[in-house]
Formats: C-alpha cells, sequence, structure tokens
C-alpha cells in the first residue's frame, strides 16, 4: 500500500469519480453505497500503512484495535 498522499487522492477521486448524485432518477444506492465503501477501505488500508510505517521509524509495534 502506498503511503503517497498523491497517489491515495488519486486513487480515491478515480473511485468516486463516476458517481451520481444519490438522487439522480437513475441512481443505483446499492452501487454508490459499494464504491463508497471502497474508497473508505482504501482510506483505511492507507492509514495503517502510515501507521505501520511510523511505528517502524519508531522501533515500536503499531496498535491494533479490538475486533
Amino acid at each position: 500500500m502506498t503511503t503517497d498522499p498523491d497517489q491515495i487522492r488519486s486513487t480515491i477521486a478515480t473511485l468516486i469519480a463516476a458517481l451520481p448524485e444519490p438522487d439522480a432518477p437513475d441512481a443505483d444506492l446499492e452501487a454508490i453505497a459499494a464504491r463508497l465503501e471502497e474508497a473508505h477501505d482504501h482510506l483505511v488500508e492507507a492509514l495503517e500503512s502510515v501507521e505501520r510505517r511510523s511505528a517502524e521509524t519508531r522501533n515500536v509495534e503499531p496498535t491494533s484495535e479490538p475486533t
């Protein structure tokens, strides 16, 4: 996973670029929700990657949240 902010922004922009407005007559809310969830997952992965790199730099174990 990249930690380059520009690459992350580009990926997120690509994921949400073609989303119709939710109130558009032909809007498929399930598809919109799936695309937004994909963008969210990508952001979470990027944040986790940054956290891991930061922890490695500090030579500390990354934190983990309970499941």
